[in-house]
């Protein structure tokens, strides 16, 4: 018999891949939800210009210095500007088109010749900026609240949805216009003008706290069937914290309405936040708006409709866009939704 031959750890080799052969990686939910967003060419040329609005809000201060305006010079009144009159006899503007030249991109407004170029720019910095702040607040809030009835039920979700059930009895529309001035009128004596931070401090607090119910409710549904799932309990088996169950386990997997529902609610904020100026109660007087600019151009209507073109346009622009975006991102989260 021969004895058997030792092989040799070094002769024993695994087959290397070939040079053309492409090695498989494992991808994230997030990468998988990237790679199919950018796929779907509306969502992204949306995004695009989503991010133009706000870049171009924030850089209002340097697109009006080209232009060589400001939103605040009455130029139809202003005797500096006498030599370039843009106003006629009646107070109309002079030109095509409310207008445009080449001082006035977009045209003035009526009567006063303010620069309405100058006037959208900073609009939408008012608007836009107002917006993602109290969004953000919401969607914290509704996220918190919702999170905490979910997983806790019994007892904590019973009172938590009695105090959201207690705030959706509000009608929104209707006690924004009546709650605005007593908010003002409550911390600023009626004979002295209202500031304009306190005005957007008001909005802020009226729409922060009659805009968390929806989000709260969403994200307790979710939390609702995730609790029960075995990962959840698998957790719990293994003794680890409910703030750590919460945090690791259970708001990873509400990210994906989370985040599909701010690109819902940022629009409908802009639009509520222009509805409270249009009616009165929201930004007035000399501060830039985008719905100070649609009640101006209600007022001027008969004399002047170009005057609504270009703030109607830019505003129907942003939130069909917006819009559009988040059916994008909920159709790259999942798939199956589109269907």
């Amino acid at each position: 018999m021969t004895s058997p031959v030792a092989l040799d750890p070094e002769l024993e080799s695994t087959p290397e891949p070939a040079k053309d052969e492409q090695k498989l990686e494992g991808r994230s939910p997030g990468q998988l939800m990237w790679q199919r967003f950018k796929r779907d060419r509306t969502g992204v040329i949306c995004a695009w210009i989503v991010i133009f609005y706000f870049v171009v809000s924030l850089c209002a201060p340097l697109l009006t210095k080209l232009s060589g305006t400001n939103p605040y010079t009455l130029y139809g009144q202003d005797p500096t500007f006498a030599d370039k009159p843009v106003l006629d006899d009646f107070g109309l503007p002079l030109g095509y088109l409310g207008g445009v030249s080449g001082d006035h991109w977009f045209g003035v407004e009526p009567q006063y010749g303010r620069d309405l170029f100058a006037m959208l720019v900073y609009g939408m910095r008012t608007s836009l900026w107002m917006a993602v702040g109290i969004t953000t607040l919401v969607m914290t809030t509704g996220v918190v609240i919702g999170l905490i009835g979910g997983y806790f039920g019994g007892r904590t979700d019973y009172w938590i949805g009695r105090v959201t059930d207690f705030f959706l009895s509000f009608p929104q529309q209707l006690f924004f216009i009546a709650f605005m001035p007593v908010v003002t009128a409550f911390f600023v004596d009626p004979r002295e003008e209202t500031p304009t931070y306190f005005r957007a401090l008001a909005m802020l607090i009226v729409l922060w706290l009659l805009g968390w119910m929806g989000m709260a409710r969403l994200v307790r549904s979710t939390v609702l069937s995730l609790r029960e799932r075995e990962f959840v309990e698998a957790a719990k088996v293994s003794g680890a914290s409910p703030w750590r169950i919460v945090r690791k386990e259970i708001l990873p997997n509400v990210v994906t309405p989370i985040l599909v529902q701010f690109t819902f609610q940022l629009p409908s904020t802009i639009l509520t936040i222009a509805f409270l100026s249009f009616a009165g109660v929201g930004f007035v007087e000399p501060t830039p708006d985008w719905g100070r600019l649609f009640a101006a151009g209600a007022h001027y209507a008969e004399q002047d409709p170009a005057f609504m073109f270009f703030p109607g346009l830019a505003l129907v622009i942003f939130v069909l866009c917006f819009n559009l975006l988040g059916d994008s991102v909920r159709d790259a989260f999942d798939p199956k939704s589109g269907r």
